[in-house]
Formats: C-alpha cells, sequence, structure tokens
C-alpha cells in the first residue's frame, strides 16, 4: 500500500496539512546532532506539528533501544522505558490526527514493551503509566497561539527523574516555557518542525497554576497522587 501524504485536498488548502515520509523522517533522525541527542536517555523533543506520530513514533523507538542499552536488570530498564517515553511532546491541530497519535504512541510502546521483557517480567503498572505519559504529553492545539482547541492554554508535564527510582510530575503552560525562555529548565525559548530541548538547570520555573503532584516511583505514575 502506498504510504499516505495527505488526507485530503480540502485539508491541504486549509490548513497546508501534509505527512512526512518515513523515508525522510528516518533521514531527519539520522543526522549526527539529533542522533547525539537521542543518545541522552533525558534529552526531550518537541514535535508542534505532530500528525499521526510520524517523528515522535521514530524517535520512541530509537529511545527505547537507547534504553535498553544504557539500563542494568529489569527494573532500572522498566523505569528507563517510562523516561525515554516522557522526553517525548507533541501538538497537534487536527482531533481525528490526534487520536491516532496517542493510538499509535500507545501501540508503539506496547510491541516494544512486549517484545523486550518476559511474560513473567512485564508490569501492568509500568504500561498504565505509559498511557498517562502520553495523554499528558500529546497535546490538541496550536502551537502559535499555545492555546488547545477549546482556547485554554496548553499545559505540559516535566517529567524530572529523582534519586531511588523516584520521578517528580510538575505541569506548566507551554506558553510559560516559550516566554521564559528555560524558565521550566527543560525547553528552549524557539521551536521549529522537529524541536529540541535545552538540558535541565537550577533556575526556578514559572509553574502553571495546576496540581502538585507527589513525588512517586516511576511505576505509580498512574495513581496520579496529589501532594
Amino acid at each position: 500500500m502506498p504510504e499516505k501524504i495527505i488526507k485530503s485536498a480540502d485539508r491541504v488548502k486549509d490548513i497546508g496539512e501534509v505527512f512526512t515520509p518515513k523515508k525522510i523522517v528516518n533521514l531527519m533522525l539520522d543526522q549526527p546532532e539529533i542522533t547525539e541527542k537521542i543518545n541522552v536517555l533525558n534529552s526531550t523533543f518537541l514535535e508542534p506539528s505532530a500528525g499521526e506520530g510520524a517523528f515522535l513514533v521514530e524517535l520512541l523507538k530509537r529511545k527505547l533501544q537507547v534504553a535498553k542499552e544504557k539500563s542494568n536488570g529489569i527494573e532500572e530498564m522498566q523505569n528507563n522505558f517510562l523516561l525515554a517515553l516522557s522526553t517525548l511532546y507533541g501538538i497537534e491541530l487536527m482531533q481525528d490526527n490526534v487520536e491516532m497519535l496517542v493510538i499509535n504512541m500507545v501501540n508503539t510502546f506496547r510491541d516494544v514493551y512486549f517484545n523486550t521483557f518476559s511474560h513473567e517480567d512485564q508490569n501492568q503498572k509500568v504500561l498504565k503509566s505509559a498511557n498517562v505519559i502520553i495523554s499528558a504529553n500529546m497535546a490538541q492545539g496550536n502551537a502559535l497561539t499555545r492555546k488547545t482547541n477549546t482556547g485554554e492554554p496548553i499545559i505540559f508535564s516535566e517529567w524530572k527523574p529523582l534519586p531511588k527510582g523516584k520521578v517528580q510530575r510538575t505541569e506548566y503552560t507551554f506558553d510559560s516555557i516559550v516566554e521564559g525562555g528555560n524558565a521550566t529548565g527543560t525547553v528552549q525559548s524557539e521551536f521549529e518542525q522537529l524541536d529540541l530541548f535545552a538540558e535541565p538547570d537550577e533556575n526556578d520555573p514559572k509553574e502553571a497554576d495546576n496540581k502538585n503532584y507527589a513525588a512517586c516511583l516511576w511505576e505509580d505514575i498512574y495513581k496520579k497522587k496529589i501532594e
């Protein structure tokens, strides 16, 4: 079956929607500067026009491979699978694309997970937490206006690794991320077709007025415990 590049001529005309061929996706991700970032497990990526996930799905596959290579033991690898997933963010305007984006990310994570871990090592809590991360990191909205389809600010979560296999989830508006430059400690002030997030620093973030999540084990993210 030929690779789908457009959904309809009307969508190309109305919103300029054209999907990136897989060959081009791989060519871009194979660039040395991108590969270097992919090989750093906590380096984060944002796709501000994510479509159905051409870039993000391929990034996830590559980052999960890095997680395999950098882990010692089953528990660390499962944590690193969730860490790798947590570094990928997407914004997409069209609802049908967002639905497929989420499905494609979930299916990709699950496929690699099941092919990596034996039945006795598989942990349903990891899979449930992966679903929460994907839901939080994939937003329907407009990256230019920084708002959702309902006009609310786009909210993203930062997943900060802590000692002893724990993670701290903190929410920020996308607007504060962009305007604040390195205000979150994770996002640079400019973005493009495929945007690399900056490395964390010690500056205090401008925090969105949202939930204060309690630090937890990676596998317990799905519980969404509030402080």
